[in-house]
């Protein structure tokens, strides 16, 4: 699911700057005809609208640029869509795939989309004009010493009334047109919100995956390193048995075996856990990821930002929802300030309207009205300038929180570059001393075969090499992640520019709208 792009350029970096703005009236050509005719009605209201206002009332929080945190407009490999299928395996395609479809956590966040989808369309309802059907029949005895005359004092009567009934709201200064712009920009946020989650998910099932793999990995050369170990722990028995050696070394070749078993057992349940996390990522039962035989791909090295990009606004979908948040949140301050001018309806009815049933579908029972009506909040004891108060505390807590999430996503590239960084320099390392035991492994077999060195040597260098591996299985796996890290704080393949948001779009917005929703 994805988000309608941003607009752009407001205020240097794509959205609106929240300084308070104030929504004067916008009158549509469509009821630009109407207007001599309610003028005089209007005026006098206008004149008493200085008995409600909200001056003083302004939100006191500052949207920060990419620029505050340090990020540059640098050129960057952004991920694509599908990221996690450059490491070629289809096991773990076919989990991610199965947790895209099938996660609760995004289930749940649809549901979401679909609550904003709903409050779209109720707001661009408010638009439109209202048409009820009303029907009435009632029973009632007319008292003989109230208003009503005879003969229809004392009587008991049937009162009916069938007719139907109109009312169009103007909407002179906005009000509605600001709450169907919030509604748009709250589906566009949830939409991005939908996108964040699923970036999330797959990148927590490639994790685990890489996580599990190389414990798997791991739990062989551990296996490798016991067998070992259990060979020495003979030789050593043999010469105790002979005694040519004390009982001493035989504990100690004891000891040894004893701690492989527990490092053995320790792998074995975070490679039950992490089977666990990935059975409950992709929606299924702890058995089914069972038999998950996964690989550790040879680490690719990325392409590493030069600089920190300030393309991340675009590109990460909790950023984009963080800034519809704000986009909502200023037209709800504006819905807000056009609750304290005028409300304006037209108003129309028509019908069949008598006391009993015998003359009610003739023609002289119809009952015909129209006309405007207008109401202004004169004192309301302070209930307009309060809500307004927390409209504008929910702009300062979106632009709050757009700021947290800015600095939270600029770290977020951050450390797994540092992290890159510092991981390549350590791998040429591993792979030096990786060669460097290798190299003492040969030397000690080759003195083994002529005769000048026992046998405990080659184990004593085997166990090293062992050592190395695992320790380089272990670097291996952080370079994954790492890299995993940084394609989840790239954005995961999202890009708001190429984002149409079909499900949040608003294809007729009608006179004025286009400019005041877009």
């Amino acid at each position: 699911m994805k988000a309608q792009p941003f607009p752009a350029g407001r205020n240097g970096h794509g959205t609106r700057a929240p300084e308070p703005r104030t929504p004067g009236p916008q009158v549509s050509p469509r009821f630009a005809r109407l207007l001599p005719a309610l003028l005089p009605a209007l005026l006098p209201v206008l004149l008493l609208g200085a008995c409600a206002s909200f001056e003083g009332i302004a939100p006191a929080m500052t949207q920060r640029s990419p620029a505050h945190y340090g990020a540059q407009a640098t050129a960057v490999t952004w991920p694509r869509a599908d990221w996690w299928t450059q490491f070629g395996d289809a096991q773990l395609d076919a989990l991610v795939a199965q947790a895209l479809a099938g996660n609760p956590q995004l289930e749940t966040v649809q549901a979401r989309l679909a609550t904003a989808q709903a409050a779209v369309a109720g707001a661009r309802a408010a638009l439109d004009p209202r048409l009820d059907l009303q029907a009435q029949s009632t029973w009632q005895r007319y008292s003989e010493h109230a208003i009503y005359p005879p003969p229809l004092a004392g009587s008991q009567q049937f009162s009916n009334n069938v007719q139907v009934a109109a009312a169009w709201e103007f909407d002179f200064f906005g009000r509605h047109r600001a709450a169907l712009r919030a509604a748009l920009a709250g589906g566009r946020a949830a939409a991005a919100e939908a996108q964040a989650a699923r970036v999330l998910v797959a990148s927590s099932v490639v994790r685990s995956y890489l996580a599990l793999a190389q414990r798997v990995q791991a739990q062989a050369l551990l296996a490798q390193a016991l067998e070992q170990r259990t060979q020495g722990r003979a030789l050593v028995q043999a010469r105790v048995e002979r005694g040519l050696e004390n009982a001493s070394a035989l504990r100690a070749a004891e000891a040894a075996i004893a701690e492989l078993q527990r490092q053995r057992e320790a792998v074995d349940e975070q490679a039950q856990l992490l089977r666990h996390a990935l059975a409950t990522l992709a929606g299924a039962g702890p058995e089914a990821t069972r038999t998950l035989n996964p690989r550790l791909p040879e680490a690719a090295a990325p392409a590493l930002p030069a600089a920190l990009p300030a393309g991340l606004i675009g590109r990460r979908a909790d950023l984009s929802a963080a800034r519809w948040r704000v986009e909502a949140a200023l037209a709800g301050v504006d819905a807000a300030k056009a609750r304290f001018y005028p409300n304006v309806n037209l108003l129309a009815f028509a019908g069949l309207q008598s006391l009993g049933f015998a003359h009610w579908l003739d023609l002289g029972s119809r009952n015909l009205g129209v006309g405007p009506a207008i109401s202004l909040p004169i004192f309301d004891a302070g209930a307009l300038r309060a809500g307004l108060r927390g409209r504008e505390a929910e702009l300062d807590a979106a632009v709050a929180g757009y700021n947290s999430a800015l600095g939270e996503a600029v770290r977020d590239v951050a450390d797994p570059i540092a992290s890159l960084q510092s991981l390549q320099k350590q791998a040429l390392a591993q792979r030096a001393a990786q060669a460097a035991t290798q190299a003492a492994l040969e030397l000690a077999e080759q003195r083994f075969r002529a005769g000048l060195a026992p046998r405990d040597g080659v184990i004593a260098r085997q166990l090293e090499r062992l050592a190395q591996a695992l320790a380089a299985s272990e670097l291996q796996a952080r370079q994954m992640d790492a890299t995993v890290a940084l394609m989840r704080a790239l954005g995961g393949g999202f890009d708001a520019l190429a984002d149409d948001a079909a499900a949040t779009a608003d294809p007729d917005p009608g006179p004025g709208l286009d400019s005041a929703s877009r």
